[in-house]
């Protein structure tokens, strides 16, 4: 009779509402999948994974500031964090700053990703950096 109750409720709420947000978005609900994705940040204000899943969702409902912001708040965490240098990069480079983008593709090549599709990402960004650099950058190219 020690409180055992209330110990382990939060973290198992948490997981079902990340859980509920990853199979939403699967289903292409990303507007429900951002009420699940909020719920969870609400228990885990600092979770990397959920701010970019967060960024990801707000970009396919084309709310790109949002989009911007999470990804933001999740380099406030982690300066380091490959995925949302990468993904802030291309929104920036969406609202036409292309330096802004450079200095995000930079950051990301200096942390990238040690998974077996990161070279896709690596050699997407070091052709993105190219093209700004000659005036010819696309101002788009990520999800």
């Amino acid at each position: 009779m020690t409180g055992g109750g209330t110990a382990h409720t939060p973290r198992p709420q948490r997981l079902d509402y990340l859980s509920e947000a990853l199979a939403l978005e699967r289903q292409g609900d990303y507007d429900a999948a951002l009420t699940s994705y909020r719920l969870a940040l609400r228990d885990q204000p600092n979770d990397q994974r959920i701010l970019q899943n967060m960024a990801i969702a707000y970009s396919r409902t084309g709310r790109l500031d949002d989009a911007i912001r999470c990804y933001r708040r999740a380099l406030e965490i982690d300066p380091q964090l490959s995925g949302a240098h990468y993904g802030l990069a291309y929104l920036l480079l969406k609202r036409g700053d292309g330096q802004g983008a450079e200095r995000h593709l930079t950051a990301f090549l200096e942390h990238p990703p040690s998974t077996a599709e990161a070279e896709r990402w690596v050699q997407h960004a070091r052709q993105t950096i190219e093209q700004i650099r000659s005036g010819t950058a696309p101002d788009s190219g990520t999800e």
